[in-house]
């Protein structure tokens, strides 16, 4: 089984993308409201992706990307951006950092699912 984290502070966005996935085969999904959360989630288990909206309180999304890519453990780990933020600054400064690929709200489910499903199986 394919562990995927999502990781945005709208409750009911996170429901969307795990709905999203629902095509998916053999994968769980574990849900976090913060990058925080999602830090502790990491250090309990490793996923295989990680969904990640950039605005969040506590610790901006470019913070986790670039905490979880920074560590030895964690640093293979596919991260897809998915957020409000279309500027062009800020999607370089996430691939930059090491995003897999970055994605904008409102998103097209068909589109997030083919980016996921292709980083899992690669």
């Amino acid at each position: 089984m394919k562990r995927i984290l999502v990781v945005d502070d709208s409750a009911t966005m996170r429901k969307m993308v795990i709905a999203s996935l629902r095509d998916l085969t053999n994968v769980t999904f574990q849900e976090a409201g913060n990058g925080l959360e999602a830090i502790e989630q990491l250090a309990v288990a490793p996923f295989d992706l990680m969904i990640l909206d950039l605005n969040m309180p506590d610790m901006h999304g470019l913070e986790v990307l670039r905490f979880v890519l920074g560590h030895p453990s964690y640093n293979a780990t596919p991260i897809v951006i998915l957020t409000t933020k279309g500027d062009e600054g800020s999607r370089s400064e996430a691939i930059q950092a090491g995003a897999s690929c970055y994605l904008t709200k409102p998103f097209e489910p068909r589109s997030l699912s083919s980016q996921v499903h292709d980083l899992l199986t690669h």
